[in-house]
């Protein structure tokens, strides 16, 4: 399989020789062999772990996203990665900075609460007039 690891604004990875592929979802972990039927699946933040002949066991830290497989092409689009040989860091990596928002992002979601907010009540009251 090849495999491509897809960032917002760059291309992780480029991976040919796949052999096989596991990646975490809201259902669990699943795995992917190059005969497998193609597939869509959403991903949930966690550890993406492919093997290849010349690296072996390659584990990459991952958030939110999606994963596309048609044919022996496998998409894998997600907002952040980290790649990395130690499980133990990776997953204190995915929980301190994937599963947790930062402050900074939630108070700017509060405030875009607060303003569509105002707003649907100021055309709420246009069309009761």
């Amino acid at each position: 399989m090849n495999l491509k690891l897809l960032l917002p604004f760059q291309i992780f990875a480029e991976v040919s020789g796949v052999r096989r592929l596991v990646a975490e979802t809201r259902g669990g972990a699943f795995g992917l062999l190059p005969q497998r039927l193609d597939c869509v699946a959403a991903l949930t933040p966690g550890i993406l772990i492919y093997e290849t002949a010349a690296d072996g066991e390659v584990f990459v830290a991952v958030d939110e996203g999606v994963l596309v497989k048609t044919g022996s092409q496998v998409l894998v689009s997600v907002r952040r990665a980290l790649r990395g040989s130690d499980l133990a860091q990776l997953r204190e990596a995915v929980q301190q900075e994937f599963l947790t928002l930062d402050e900074h992002a939630q108070s700017v979601r509060a405030v875009m609460a607060k303003l569509e907010s105002g707003f649907l009540r100021r055309v709420a009251t246009l069309y009761d007039q």
